[in-house]
């Protein structure tokens, strides 16, 4: 069983269904021996870009994120200072805190994100 931290991006794509996510991510998605994991992070800025009008999910978006298996992961004070260790390839507040959640965790980082690739974690995307 592996745990797979998944990023702001993939987690919309999941739930619209689009056609985006690559084959392999969608079977560690729905393969029921993994841990898929969500930020508290990413339900901030998904929130976020719905309030400003840069994003739209289906009205009952929260209610299928409560049913679904996902495991919510809280930003703690580890995660925090763990950013500050980070290279600043990245300056997204909100990525950054999934990289320092996935070093902190021991998470492979599921994301299509280039820049994130260049961080010493694993990721798949």
């Amino acid at each position: 069983m592996n745990k797979y931290l998944i990023d702001t991006q993939v987690f919309i794509w999941w739930m619209e269904e689009s056609g985006r996510l690559k084959k392999g991510i969608k079977d560690i998605l729905l393969n029921p021996q993994e841990i898929i994991i969500l930020s508290a992070a990413s339900v901030w800025e998904m929130v976020i870009k719905i309030k400003i009008g840069r994003l739209k999910l289906p009205h009952d978006w929260k209610d299928t994120l409560h049913k679904s298996r996902l495991e919510i992961l809280p930003i703690n004070l580890q995660h925090i200072y763990a950013v500050e260790t980070l290279p600043l390839y990245h300056k997204d507040p909100f990525d950054r805190i999934l990289i320092a959640q996935a070093k902190v965790e021991g998470c492979t980082l599921i994301t299509e994100d280039p820049k994130i690739k260049r961080y010493k974690i694993p990721v798949i995307g």
